[in-house]
């Protein structure tokens, strides 16, 4: 068994920088938004910081549970859901505005409910 109460601390970690992102992409309007002015460039460079936070915590709690807690919600890509970070920190000099754009827009809503109900089910 694996320490409950850490995974938990984790996940709120996780679900908390989820929000931070969904609260910071609401004004962005397109992917063009985060290239257009120093104002989306921070935008962007913000986001990309709490992807990695994400990623490299979903990492972690695969090592703890030893990979047997997150495959059992298929509904998130946790394979890409972790390796976004190593994108994101390996090559961010070439980045994709228009991936970041539909991560935010298409995956992390969905990646926020299904955190908030494992955490449910774990609690």
């Amino acid at each position: 068994m694996y320490d409950k109460p850490l995974v938990i601390d984790i996940l709120g970690q996780v679900l908390n920088a989820t929000e931070v992102i969904l609260t910071r992409f609401e004004i962005v309007n397109s992917s063009s938004f985060f290239l257009d002015s120093p104002e989306g460039m921070e935008k962007l460079d913000s986001i990309c910081m709490q992807l990695i936070a994400i990623g490299e915590s979903l990492k972690n709690i695969d090592k703890i549970t030893n990979k047997k807690l997150l495959d059992n919600y298929p509904e998130v890509d946790w394979k890409g859901a972790k390796g976004i970070r190593d994108i994101i920190s390996h090559h961010y000099f070439d980045l994709d505005a228009e991936e970041i754009y539909n991560v935010c827009d298409e995956k992390l809503p969905l990646l926020k409910v299904t955190i908030e109900k494992i955490v449910q089910e774990l609690s």
